[in-house]
Protein backbone atom coordinates (compact mmCIF):
# COMPACT_ATOMS: atom_id res chain seq x y z
CA UNK A 1 0.00 0.00 0.00
CA UNK A 2 1.25 3.51 -1.23
CA UNK A 3 2.16 5.80 1.88
CA UNK A 4 2.52 9.26 1.29
CA UNK A 5 3.97 10.43 4.37
CA UNK A 6 7.49 8.75 2.74
CA UNK A 7 7.38 12.30 1.04
CA UNK A 8 8.00 15.55 3.02
CA UNK A 9 5.34 18.15 1.80
CA UNK A 10 6.51 20.36 -0.27
CA UNK A 11 7.60 17.67 -3.12
CA UNK A 12 3.82 16.26 -2.69
CA UNK A 13 3.59 20.61 -3.64
CA UNK A 14 5.39 19.91 -6.80
CA UNK A 15 3.60 16.56 -7.63
CA UNK A 16 0.38 18.90 -7.11
CA UNK A 17 1.90 21.74 -9.21
CA UNK A 18 3.09 19.86 -12.26
CA UNK A 19 -0.88 18.46 -12.00
CA UNK A 20 -1.93 21.69 -12.44
CA UNK A 21 0.41 22.05 -15.25
CA UNK A 22 -0.81 18.43 -17.09
CA UNK A 23 -4.17 20.15 -16.64
CA UNK A 24 -3.59 23.23 -17.91
CA UNK A 25 -2.03 22.10 -21.11
CA UNK A 26 -4.53 19.11 -21.72
CA UNK A 27 -7.46 21.87 -21.65
CA UNK A 28 -5.48 24.13 -24.07
CA UNK A 29 -4.54 21.21 -26.45
CA UNK A 30 -7.88 19.56 -26.48
CA UNK A 31 -10.01 23.13 -27.05
CA UNK A 32 -7.05 24.64 -29.72
CA UNK A 33 -7.09 21.16 -31.26
CA UNK A 34 -10.60 20.24 -31.89
CA UNK A 35 -11.33 23.53 -34.07
CA UNK A 36 -8.97 23.05 -36.73
CA UNK A 37 -9.44 19.23 -36.51
CA UNK A 38 -13.13 19.94 -37.65
CA UNK A 39 -11.92 21.73 -40.60
CA UNK A 40 -9.39 19.08 -41.24
CA UNK A 41 -12.04 16.52 -41.29
CA UNK A 42 -14.09 18.59 -43.84
CA UNK A 43 -11.49 19.90 -45.95
CA UNK A 44 -10.50 16.13 -46.23
CA UNK A 45 -13.77 15.20 -47.68
CA UNK A 46 -14.13 17.95 -50.38
CA UNK A 47 -13.99 17.05 -53.74
CA UNK A 48 -11.47 19.94 -54.95
CA UNK A 49 -7.92 18.16 -55.00
CA UNK A 50 -6.49 21.75 -54.32
CA UNK A 51 -7.55 21.50 -50.71
CA UNK A 52 -8.03 18.00 -50.33
CA UNK A 53 -4.11 17.04 -51.32
CA UNK A 54 -2.60 19.13 -48.80
CA UNK A 55 -4.80 18.38 -46.01
CA UNK A 56 -4.16 14.60 -46.88
CA UNK A 57 -0.41 15.23 -46.59
CA UNK A 58 -0.52 17.59 -43.71
CA UNK A 59 -2.30 14.91 -42.11
CA UNK A 60 -0.17 11.95 -43.25
CA UNK A 61 3.30 13.93 -41.78
CA UNK A 62 1.73 14.81 -38.45
CA UNK A 63 0.32 11.24 -37.55
CA UNK A 64 3.25 9.44 -38.93
CA UNK A 65 5.99 11.64 -37.63
CA UNK A 66 6.49 10.92 -33.47
CA UNK A 67 5.61 13.44 -31.52
CA UNK A 68 9.02 13.42 -28.71
CA UNK A 69 10.38 14.24 -32.71
CA UNK A 70 7.74 17.28 -33.13
CA UNK A 71 7.68 18.59 -30.03
CA UNK A 72 11.75 18.74 -30.26
CA UNK A 73 11.19 20.86 -33.35
CA UNK A 74 8.90 23.46 -31.76
CA UNK A 75 10.74 23.71 -29.02
CA UNK A 76 14.94 23.92 -30.28
CA UNK A 77 14.27 24.05 -34.13
CA UNK A 78 11.79 27.25 -33.95
CA UNK A 79 13.35 28.95 -30.81
CA UNK A 80 16.59 29.45 -33.31
CA UNK A 81 14.78 31.01 -35.92
CA UNK A 82 13.39 33.33 -33.45
CA UNK A 83 14.85 37.05 -32.64
CA UNK A 84 17.06 36.84 -29.93
CA UNK A 85 15.11 39.93 -28.26
CA UNK A 86 11.69 37.82 -28.56
CA UNK A 87 13.45 34.84 -27.19
CA UNK A 88 14.94 36.36 -24.63
CA UNK A 89 11.47 37.77 -23.75
CA UNK A 90 9.68 34.59 -24.60
CA UNK A 91 11.81 32.83 -22.08
CA UNK A 92 11.75 35.83 -18.97
CA UNK A 93 8.93 35.56 -16.38
CA UNK A 94 6.96 38.86 -16.78
CA UNK A 95 2.63 39.20 -17.20
CA UNK A 96 0.57 40.59 -19.33
CA UNK A 97 0.66 44.30 -19.78
CA UNK A 98 -2.51 45.61 -18.11
CA UNK A 99 -4.21 42.31 -17.44
CA UNK A 100 -1.75 40.70 -14.54
CA UNK A 101 -1.88 37.73 -16.04
CA UNK A 102 1.18 35.58 -16.07
CA UNK A 103 2.74 34.68 -19.61
CA UNK A 104 3.61 31.45 -19.67
CA UNK A 105 7.12 30.04 -20.67
CA UNK A 106 8.45 29.12 -24.06
CA UNK A 107 8.60 25.15 -23.00
CA UNK A 108 4.48 25.88 -22.46
CA UNK A 109 3.92 27.62 -26.04
CA UNK A 110 6.31 25.21 -27.46
CA UNK A 111 4.67 22.10 -25.92
CA UNK A 112 1.26 23.73 -27.07
CA UNK A 113 2.00 24.13 -30.29
CA UNK A 114 3.49 20.55 -31.03
CA UNK A 115 0.87 19.44 -29.10
CA UNK A 116 -1.87 21.09 -30.68
CA UNK A 117 -1.28 20.24 -34.08
CA UNK A 118 -0.23 17.05 -33.72
CA UNK A 119 -3.95 15.95 -32.08
CA UNK A 120 -5.67 18.03 -34.15
CA UNK A 121 -4.45 15.86 -36.86
CA UNK A 122 -6.01 12.57 -35.37
CA UNK A 123 -9.04 14.35 -34.24
CA UNK A 124 -9.57 14.99 -37.82
CA UNK A 125 -9.30 11.46 -38.84
CA UNK A 126 -11.86 10.74 -35.62
CA UNK A 127 -14.43 13.39 -37.21
CA UNK A 128 -14.48 12.27 -40.70
CA UNK A 129 -14.99 8.69 -39.64
CA UNK A 130 -17.93 10.37 -37.84
CA UNK A 131 -18.86 11.96 -41.10
CA UNK A 132 -18.26 8.92 -43.07
CA UNK A 133 -20.59 6.61 -41.49
CA UNK A 134 -23.46 8.93 -42.23
CA UNK A 135 -25.04 7.09 -44.95
CA UNK A 136 -25.50 8.69 -48.55
CA UNK A 137 -29.20 8.05 -48.65
CA UNK A 138 -29.95 10.55 -45.60
CA UNK A 139 -28.18 13.07 -47.45
CA UNK A 140 -30.13 12.45 -50.73
CA UNK A 141 -33.11 12.18 -49.12
CA UNK A 142 -32.50 15.72 -47.04
CA UNK A 143 -31.41 17.40 -50.64
CA UNK A 144 -34.82 15.91 -52.23
CA UNK A 145 -37.21 17.44 -49.39
CA UNK A 146 -35.16 20.56 -51.02
CA UNK A 147 -33.02 21.34 -48.63
CA UNK A 148 -29.51 23.14 -49.28
CA UNK A 149 -26.26 21.97 -48.67
CA UNK A 150 -25.97 23.75 -45.96
CA UNK A 151 -29.07 22.41 -43.63
CA UNK A 152 -28.14 19.17 -44.89
CA UNK A 153 -25.08 19.39 -43.22
CA UNK A 154 -26.17 21.14 -40.30
CA UNK A 155 -28.81 19.19 -39.59
CA UNK A 156 -28.64 16.08 -40.99
CA UNK A 157 -24.88 14.74 -41.22
CA UNK A 158 -22.90 16.72 -38.47
CA UNK A 159 -25.19 16.14 -35.44
CA UNK A 160 -25.27 12.14 -36.70
CA UNK A 161 -21.28 12.49 -37.25
CA UNK A 162 -20.28 14.27 -33.92
CA UNK A 163 -22.61 11.39 -32.23
CA UNK A 164 -20.82 8.98 -33.95
CA UNK A 165 -17.04 9.81 -33.44
CA UNK A 166 -18.12 11.16 -29.65
CA UNK A 167 -16.33 8.11 -27.76
CA UNK A 168 -13.37 7.97 -30.45
CA UNK A 169 -12.95 11.99 -29.38
CA UNK A 170 -13.08 10.71 -25.95
CA UNK A 171 -9.90 8.74 -26.40
CA UNK A 172 -7.96 11.21 -28.70
CA UNK A 173 -8.80 13.41 -25.52
CA UNK A 174 -7.38 10.70 -23.36
CA UNK A 175 -4.22 10.95 -25.30
CA UNK A 176 -3.51 14.43 -25.04
CA UNK A 177 -3.53 13.79 -21.37
CA UNK A 178 -1.38 11.30 -21.64
CA UNK A 179 0.88 12.44 -24.21
CA UNK A 180 1.80 16.04 -22.25
CA UNK A 181 4.56 13.73 -20.30
CA UNK A 182 6.39 13.81 -23.32
CA UNK A 183 6.87 17.30 -22.91
CA UNK A 184 9.31 16.47 -20.00
CA UNK A 185 11.60 16.05 -22.64
CA UNK A 186 12.07 20.01 -23.43
CA UNK A 187 11.60 20.69 -19.79
CA UNK A 188 8.00 21.38 -18.86
CA UNK A 189 7.40 21.56 -15.55
CA UNK A 190 4.42 19.08 -15.55
CA UNK A 191 3.58 15.98 -14.10
CA UNK A 192 6.37 13.35 -15.19
CA UNK A 193 9.06 15.88 -15.03
CA UNK A 194 7.97 17.02 -11.43
CA UNK A 195 7.60 13.28 -10.63
CA UNK A 196 11.17 12.85 -12.08
CA UNK A 197 12.42 15.84 -10.05
CA UNK A 198 11.20 14.36 -6.74
CA UNK A 199 12.90 11.02 -7.61
CA UNK A 200 15.96 12.39 -8.02
CA UNK A 201 16.07 14.17 -5.00
CA UNK A 202 14.09 11.96 -2.65
CA UNK A 203 15.98 8.82 -4.62
CA UNK A 204 12.02 7.42 -3.60
CA UNK A 205 10.86 6.06 -7.10
CA UNK A 206 8.24 4.27 -6.15
CA UNK A 207 6.35 7.04 -3.80
CA UNK A 208 7.02 10.03 -6.91
CA UNK A 209 5.96 7.90 -9.81
CA UNK A 210 3.07 5.86 -8.14
CA UNK A 211 1.47 9.09 -7.26
CA UNK A 212 1.75 10.45 -10.41
CA UNK A 213 0.53 7.63 -11.74
CA UNK A 214 -2.83 7.89 -9.47
CA UNK A 215 -2.83 11.44 -11.30
CA UNK A 216 -3.07 10.60 -14.41
CA UNK A 217 -5.73 8.30 -13.63
CA UNK A 218 -7.73 10.24 -12.35
CA UNK A 219 -7.28 13.01 -14.67
CA UNK A 220 -8.54 10.23 -17.29
CA UNK A 221 -11.37 9.11 -15.31
CA UNK A 222 -12.48 12.87 -14.88
CA UNK A 223 -12.59 12.62 -18.62
CA UNK A 224 -14.52 9.25 -18.59
CA UNK A 225 -16.94 10.61 -15.95
CA UNK A 226 -17.86 13.58 -18.15
CA UNK A 227 -18.51 11.19 -21.02
CA UNK A 228 -21.10 8.79 -19.34
CA UNK A 229 -22.59 12.04 -17.97
CA UNK A 230 -23.38 13.50 -21.05
CA UNK A 231 -23.55 10.58 -23.30
CA UNK A 232 -24.94 7.70 -20.73
CA UNK A 233 -26.55 5.47 -24.04
CA UNK A 234 -24.23 3.54 -26.31
CA UNK A 235 -23.85 4.18 -29.43
CA UNK A 236 -25.49 0.81 -30.75
CA UNK A 237 -28.85 1.77 -28.68
CA UNK A 238 -29.62 4.65 -31.15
Amino acid sequence: MLDIHWLAPHYLRWLFNGGLVTVALSICVITLATLPGFFLAIGKNMASRWIRYPIILYLSVLRNTPLLVQLLVWYFGVSSLLNPHLLQWLNTSHTLPGLGIPWPSFEFIASLFGLTLYSSAFIAEEIRAGINGVANAQKDAARALGLSSYQVWRWIVLPQAFRIAFRPLLGQYMNVVKNTSLTMAIGLAELSYTARQVETETLKTFPAFAIATLLYIFFVAIIEAMAQWHHPTSIKHR
